[in-house]
């Protein structure tokens, strides 16, 4: 007995004599589902899950691929926006020739390859440029990172809306790449403890791009992740009317025989074939033939396909006229109803001109580091550069050439009146004209037309008239 209670003791038995307590447990209900919903106030969960966003992407590429109006939805902005083409121009000239090396570059190809990454910023909602830069001449390649491999999008501790560093994942039981985001300045920009965090991303330097996306949000989305549903919809929709007209066109021919029993509509029904185009059929008064088409009982299905068609295009600001549909529109409401397409193009055509340009200061920040062993600060001017778009759309320039003509005489007119000085007038006329096209530069304009005028004065033996007295405004000269 004593040597059994010594191993109770030794394995920590408690003695029988002692009382154990219970204690409920405190708790809440948990639905069975509770894992699948996450919290409206949580900032990190408005990211869709990695196989969401894998199933986002498949389903867009699918729909532009498959469907009609989602391929349209995805391309019309593309031709829009880049049209004939882009180009890169630096603020010092000294350095636009680094940019055309860059540009043209028989890796980067930006001339080809650039409506690709367009094509797939709408597709995927984010775009990852791997960076390459040459140690001695600072010379930048791009290469191109799938967003099916990226894991993890890591932000600022200190501000979470800026991306500092990208995980890319190589194999299910492999540690993945480290990426750092890309960001056109010195590490100083950032706190002590982001830069440390910056700097376990040893794997090399990416560009890191997204749309459709909120503050709190690290991937971005898919242009057709909205309209997805409807699209597969509309697709379901006309496949549905086009069974319903083949069953239209289909009949068959009903033959009665007057005064047959069973066993001869059964004979004839073996002897009997149906009648060839343009071929004679002969019968006597006691057979009848009738072809049997099918009445459904359908209403006209336009409205509903000009419905679910609207819905879609509306969503993407697309007006029906530019889908072949032609409801009731003219020339003008025409005009009109782009002016919201307009709008979202050019937003879309901002994304690209920052995606370009953050690209075209890397490089010129990589040359100049190469050439002076030394970083710019963010703002020095020779990394200013520009990207230049074609014009979205084609200019009326006869109104603004009728327009100039007016204007031009009313200002003469308020300028004889006293009302209006001649820097005004120069600068109404300029805006005018840059409609059309041609910048003026309203000071440098004035001034070259007085010099004008004093050496006509001069010329004709005149006393030179003072039209510096009031350089803002008008005066009355008597010659």
């Amino acid at each position: 007995m004593g040597v059994f209670s010594g191993l109770k003791r030794m394995f920590g038995a408690a003695p029988a004599e002692e009382k154990v307590r219970l204690t409920e447990a405190l708790g809440q209900t948990v639905d069975a589902d509770d894992e699948q919903w996450s919290r409206l106030t949580a900032n990190a969960e408005r990211d869709l899950g990695l196989l969401s966003q894998e199933k986002m992407r498949e389903t867009a590429v699918y729909l532009w691929d498959a469907n009609a109006i989602a391929n349209r939805i995805v391309e019309l902005p593309i031709a829009y926006i880049l049209g004939d083409g882009v180009r890169l121009v630096a603020a010092d000239e000294a350095w636009q020739p680094v940019l055309d090396s860059f540009w043209r570059h028989p890796i980067n190809m930006m001339d080809k390859k650039l409506p690709l990454r367009v094509r797939e910023l709408s597709l995927f909602g984010e775009q990852i440029w791997r960076v390459f830069v040459n140690e001695i001449s600072g010379a930048v390649q791009l290469g191109h990172v799938h967003p099916s491999a990226l894991k993890e999008v890591v932000v600022d501790p200190d501000n979470p809306e800026q991306p500092i560093g990208l995980i890319v994942g190589r194999g299910a039981l492999e540690k993945g790449w480290r990426y750092r985001v890309v960001v056109n300045g010195p590490e100083t920009l950032f706190s002590e403890r982001t830069r440390a965090l910056r700097e376990t991303f040893a794997d090399g330097d990416v560009f890191y791009f997204t749309v459709n996306t909120l503050s709190d949000t690290r991937r971005g989305r898919s242009d057709l992740r909205a309209p997805a549903d409807w699209l597969d919809a509309y697709d379901q929709f006309l496949f549905g009317e086009l069974e319903r007209y083949n069953f239209l066109r289909a009949f068959v021919w009903d033959v009665t025989v007057s005064g047959a029993d069973e066993e001869r509509v059964k004979a004839l029904a073996k002897e009997i074939r149906a009648p060839g185009p343009g071929s004679v059929r002969v019968h006597n008064e006691s057979v009848t033939w009738k072809a049997e088409a099918p009445n459904l009982q359908a209403s006209d299905t336009s409205h509903g396909a000009r419905l679910f068609r609207n819905h879609v295009l509306g969503a993407a600001s697309i007006p029906e006229h530019w889908f072949g549909g032609g409801g009731d529109v003219n020339l003008a409401t025409a005009a009109e109803m782009g002016g919201p397409t307009y709008r979202m193009f050019s937003m879309r055509q901002r994304e690209v001109r920052y995606m370009l340009e953050e690209a075209g200061r890397f490089v010129i920040r990589q040359a100049i580091m190469a050439r002076e062993g030394r970083e710019p600060d963010w703002d020095d001017p020779r990394v200013a550069v520009q990207a230049v778009f074609p014009e979205m759309i084609p200019s009326d320039t006869t109104k603004y050439a009728a327009a100039l003509g007016q204007v031009a005489g009313a200002c003469v007119t308020a300028m004889e009146a006293g009302i209006l000085g001649e820097v005004a007038a120069t600068s109404l006329l300029a805006t005018v004209a840059g409609r059309l096209g041609y910048e003026l530069d309203p000071e440098a304009e004035l001034a070259a037309a007085r010099e004008r005028k004093k050496n006509l004065v001069l010329a004709d033996g005149f006393q030179q008239p003072d039209l510096a007295a009031e350089p803002g405004g008008s005066k009355q000269v008597t010659l």
